[in-house]
């Protein structure tokens, strides 16, 4: 054979080796380039000890005081690159049994996705805060780059989904521990500094001040999830998760964690994780290899103003007790149905998940002060803290959550009007209609703030005429509907009449 024929033979091999590896490439998927998932949430810490006073601090102007507390805690930050095995196999029928599609995964790249955040160093010897969120489904895949541009493989040291924390560690004896606060000083109208890498832009700073305090929005995809975050209006965006959260001294206060937006970026409301729940859990973890967790062993809302006036409260304050855990922390305590818990080792809870809050920061086998009102009276009780060891405790954990409303689901009548508050934050009342005395309709009366009813778009006097498809002109109707979209956990749609016109409203009851 000539030596052009053989040179355009081995050519013509070589092109058909290509093109055939194109298609192979192709039918795997392989082709498209790595995904990029940008994280939206964000967190804070915090430090045991207030700082000295500097000199003449109170002569300091607030671009002074920043420009020394971005130069302080920026080296403390770091970026934080995950890289995740997008699962994209074929689903595995019952009559497809035949061919394992995981055979080629031994000789072609898996598509890989690509998680970025931030994190926050505690520690000298390289023991990293962030997000739970950042690092789930990394495995050993976690990149982290420091300030000073040295990059490490970092070892997942243990998370909690529940409070949404997690740490990580690198290999260093030299790191820039940021000084860690007090986040029960924390309050309303306080400067605060977010320090994270929003959209891959490393070590940025960003001013506000906290909005609130104790905020539960609903986030945390898990049962036992615990949320009393810090809320501020500093510029919070995708990659700012795990993040520090400061204040005006250069304290962690708490770990960047989520973001409220229509548009997936900043518009105005940024939420962190108290960094007093951040250190425990991340002590737990370093110490322990696990979250040491205590559980009192109630069912808890927080009192509205019809069961302060029913239970003789003289404000609208307090966590009602709902049920007991018969052997639990609060029933071996001697608590009660109806007990309503107003302080916690001195303090105040208003809220449920001001409660969880302050059960969080306690470990099994310690004790706390309870301040209770009962009777018309406020009583004290110590309790001795169990934990998930304790059988009681653990059958009620790991149980599927109650279904029965217990006093949401009873009408009460007051003032002559019979109505009904639900879990979900909203109470209705069988009001006659205007247009004819003779038909009850069901009247929207109190909107709780914060609540699935008002985050769901519901408003007070809203007239509820459908729930599911289904008529609805008075409360039994309406709980009995009620009742068995609850037990099977799913959404509630309430077609409501809103100023002349029918508006469709979702309540997720999972």
């Amino acid at each position: 054979m000539p030596l052009h024929q053989k040179l355009l033979t081995g050519f013509l091999l070589i092109l058909l080796g290509i093109l055939l590896g194109s298609l192979l490439m192709i039918f795997r998927g392989s082709w498209v380039p790595p995904e990029r998932i940008e994280v939206r949430y964000t967190d804070v810490t915090r430090s045991v000890d207030p700082i000295e006073a500097l000199p003449g601090e109170e002569r300091y102007s607030p671009s002074y005081i920043f420009t020394e507390v971005a130069q302080n805690v920026i080296p403390s930050v770091v970026y934080i690159e995950t890289n995740i095995t997008v699962d994209d196999r074929m689903p595995d029928h019952e009559d497809d049994h035949q061919f394992d599609n995981r055979f080629w995964e031994r000789f072609l790249p898996q598509r890989r996705a690509q998680s970025i955040g931030s994190g926050v160093l505690i520690t000298r010897d390289g023991y990293i805060l962030t997000n739970h969120h950042v690092i789930d489904g990394a495995d050993d895949h976690i990149h982290v780059v420091t300030h000073d541009k040295k990059q490490y493989q970092a070892q997942l040291v243990g998370s909690d989904p529940s409070t949404d924390i997690a740490v990580i560690k690198i290999d260093t004896d030299s790191a820039r521990p940021m000084i860690v606060g007090n986040s029960d000083y924390v309050g309303i109208g306080d400067w605060v500094i977010a320090v994270g890498n929003p959209f891959r832009l490393r070590s940025t700073v960003t001013a506000g001040i906290v909005s609130a305090v104790g905020r539960n929005v609903d986030i945390i995809n898990d049962r036992m999830r615990i949320e009393s975050f810090i809320q501020t209006d500093a510029a919070i965006n995708r990659g700012n998760s795990g993040g520090a959260l400061v204040n005006s001294r250069g304290e962690l206060i708490g770990i960047n964690t989520a973001i409220a937006s229509e548009s997936g970026n900043y518009q105005g409301y940024g939420f962190a994780v108290p960094i007093n729940i951040a250190m425990k859990i991340g002590k737990d973890v370093i110490e322990y290899g696990s979250v040491q967790r205590a559980f009192l062993g109630v069912e808890i809302s927080s009192v509205n103003q019809q069961r302060a006036r029913k239970l003789g409260l003289e404000e609208i304050s307090g966590v009602e007790i709902r049920d007991l855990v018969p052997g639990g922390s609060a029933a071996l305590a001697g608590l009660r149905k109806e007990d309503v818990v107003l302080e916690v080792n001195g303090y105040t809870v208003q809220e449920a998940n001001q409660l969880q809050e302050r059960i969080a920061l306690v470990r099994p086998g310690e004790s706390i002060t309870m301040k209770v009102w009962r009777d018309n009276n406020e009583q004290t009780f110590g309790i001795q803290m169990l934990g998930i060891e304790n059988e009681a405790i653990k059958q009620w954990a790991t149980s599927e959550p109650q279904t029965q409303d217990n006093f949401e689901l009873n009408p009460e009548t007051e003032f002559g009007v019979v109505q009904q508050t639900f879990d979900s934050g909203f109470t209705v009342a069988e009001l006659a209609s205007p247009d004819d005395v003779s038909i009850n309709e069901l009247v929207v009366i109190r909107i709780q703030e914060d609540s699935k009813a008002y985050n769901s778009g519901l408003t007070e006097e809203d007239v509820i005429f459908e729930l599911n498809g289904e008529s609805v002109n008075n409360i039994d109707s309406f709980t009995t509907i009620w009742s068995n979209i609850k037990n099977k956990r799913a959404t509630a749609r309430l077609n409501v009449m809103r100023s002349g016109e029918s508006v469709m409203i979702e309540l997720n009851l999972n």
